[in-house]
């Protein structure tokens, strides 16, 4: 029987040079899309997927991610005394969320290098991976919508292969994207086989219109592979060498998510969910129409 997935590891090394000035002391995962900070609803969504550990790799500077998922005895004390529960309530269950063990990748070697960073706290197991500035919040688990990493983590147990979650984007934008090579142009089910990857082509050079955004399961082989990845560009070691070995061996599976998908990091998309997040707001929506309707 495949092993049941219960490993996640985000990478947060990043010095988050698109969030700049914000980023410069600040990390990038803590931005905020109203009050609730990127990082939250990351791991909240692998929670929810059947994680039980949250692997941070980290860098200096760092520390404010795991203050955050830490206990908060002192303020939780002080809000109750001033008769704020549900905000104590709120930041008591953010200190019991899941565990979280935080490993450092010493010099910024590029995605494929954090995640081999957790090599020796990940062992012999398949887990999962998250990239902390792409937040799908369309999920609901009352009415049976499954999270991102949930549709990969089924799949990779059921299948014993890895699998990535991709989307399809307009073909004009797939330099800004690592796109995938596979057997039919449209999806046929749920996943497809993917053939290999190509970093950031141009439209007329993309294999086709689906690209890999930021929610993986890897099988243990993957680290593997990762460690013998060649230095590519600026001398990192790029995680789609590494898949594509994969596809050249037992395979790589690419599931189509359907969900909603806001890259944080992307000024107009950070805009746009504060937006949609305020329109879903009772207390803000109807403020927040007014406000924009008089603004035209």
């Amino acid at each position: 029987m495949p092993h049941s997935i219960k490993k996640a590891v985000i990478p947060v090394a990043g010095w988050g040079t698109r969030g700049l000035p914000f980023t410069k002391e600040v990390p990038k995962e803590m931005i905020p899309i109203l009050d609730i900070p990127a990082i939250h609803f990351v791991v909240e969504e692998a929670i929810h997927s059947g994680i039980e550990q949250i692997i941070f790799v980290t860098a200096r500077g760092k520390s404010a991610l795991e203050d955050y998922f830490d206990d908060s005895p002192y303020l939780i004390e002080i809000l109750r005394k001033k008769g704020k529960h549900e905000q104590a309530d709120f930041l008591q269950k953010i200190g019991k969320m899941c565990e979280i063990i935080s490993v450092r990748q010493k010099e910024p070697k590029g995605l494929g290098h954090a995640i081999l960073a957790a090599k020796n706290v990940v062992g012999n197991e398949p887990f999962g991976v998250c990239l902390a500035d792409e937040i799908f919040p369309s999920w609901d688990p009352r009415n049976k919508s499954l999270p991102p990493l949930k549709q990969l983590t089924e799949i990779s147990k059921s299948t014993g292969l890895s699998s990535i979650g991709v989307m399809e984007i307009d073909p004009k934008d797939s330099s800004s994207y690592g796109m995938i090579r596979m057997e039919t142009p449209k999806f046929r089910g749920i996943y497809e086989k993917v053939l290999g990857t190509v970093e950031k082509p141009t439209p007329e050079k993309s294999p086709s219109n689906y690209a890999v955004v930021g929610r993986y399961v890897f099988q243990p082989e993957i680290m593997a592979a990762l460690s013998e990845v060649k230095p590519g560009f600026g001398g990192e070691i790029q995680l789609t060498d590494a898949m594509d070995s994969l596809c050249s061996n037992k395979g790589l599976l690419a599931v189509d998510l359907k969900n909603e998908r806001y890259d944080v990091g992307n000024l107009f998309q950070f805009l746009k969910a504060q937006i949609d997040f305020a329109l879903k707001k009772p207390e803000l929506s109807d403020k927040l129409k007014s406000y924009l309707s008089d603004r035209k």
